[in-house]
């Protein structure tokens, strides 16, 4: 499959911010599910922006503002062809052991609810068919619900009112995943919807799993599959602070407000060579 994703995202001031410093994990990586064919990162003000790696592997970009800043809208665009292997991960630099992705952070934090629940769950099996009954147990038990939860929600807060986005779907994976003594990380990224919805409101999100002689392994619990040639892996971290789009800061620019236009579609051999997009 190939995909097209269009991503704008704009800032606007109370009043022209002096300085701006924003850190964009963005850019996927090629691996053997996905091979990047185009990727740009335009902005419509004087912008400086600076490639890397983090920790994690991933591709990130640190764009910094050259002067007074009312508004900034930042353009992702891109092709990218997939394929389908069943969720497991190969190709991608890993700098880091397994094991790191046993480590607690406050958003992936297992309370006493979510200990218990994934006590419950767990059980006989290999790793991978513990994974995927926890992996429907979530997804039969949280449901998914748009504006249930803000991007400071915890898992366990996701989990206590038993809805969610497909963060918290994630996080909540990926808590009780590490309560059953199995590494695993968050994934940012983008889904192709197979209902032919193009215009989305933001991001996907699911995680990844470490499984004996398979690697990383995907699993989006809100959706109660594994990735599929529908999706496009982004950026991995601990939570989803590790692996967000967008985090950073501005200077003396006052109360901000962030609008965001997200396309995801599939692009047919004829569209590859004739169609752009047009931003309103």
């Amino acid at each position: 499959m190939r995909i097209r994703i269009d991503y704008q995202t704009q800032y606007a001031y109370a009043r022209p911010a002096r300085f701006i410093v924003q850190t964009l994990r963005l850019t996927p990586r090629s691996t053997d599910s996905q091979q990047v064919r185009e990727w740009r990162i335009e902005t419509d003000v004087d912008t400086r922006l600076r490639r890397s790696d983090d920790a994690f592997g991933n591709i990130v970009h640190t764009l910094y503002t050259e002067r007074p800043t009312p508004t900034l809208t930042i353009r992702v665009s891109g092709e990218v062809a997939t394929t389908d292997t069943g969720g497991v991960l190969r190709g991608p630099p890993e700098r880091l052991s397994p094991l790191v992705y046993l480590r607690d952070s406050a958003l992936t934090h297992a309370d006493a609810a979510l200990r218990e629940f994934t006590d419950k769950v767990d059980g006989e099996g290999d790793v991978l068919a513990r994974l995927h009954r926890l992996m429907a147990a979530i997804h039969g038990e949280v449901a998914f619900m748009v504006g249930a939860t803000t991007a400071d929600h915890t898992a366990a807060d996701a989990f206590a009112q038993r809805q969610g986005v497909c963060q918290d779907h994630a996080q909540i994976f990926i808590a009780c995943a590490r309560r059953m003594g199995i590494p695993a990380r968050y994934v940012s990224g983008h889904l192709h919807r197979s209902d032919g919805i193009i215009d989305q409101d933001a991001a996907h999100a699911w995680a990844e799993a470490w499984v004996p002689d398979l690697g990383w392994v995907g699993f989006d619990a809100a959706n109660g599959i594994a990735p599929t040639e529908h999706y496009v892996r982004v950026a991995s971290g601990l939570d989803a602070l590790g692996a967000s789009p967008f985090r950073g800061t501005s200077y003396g620019g006052g109360p901000e407000t962030m609008t965001v236009a997200l396309r995801v579609r599939q692009m047919q051999q004829t569209q590859q060579q004739q169609q752009t997009i047009g931003w309103s």
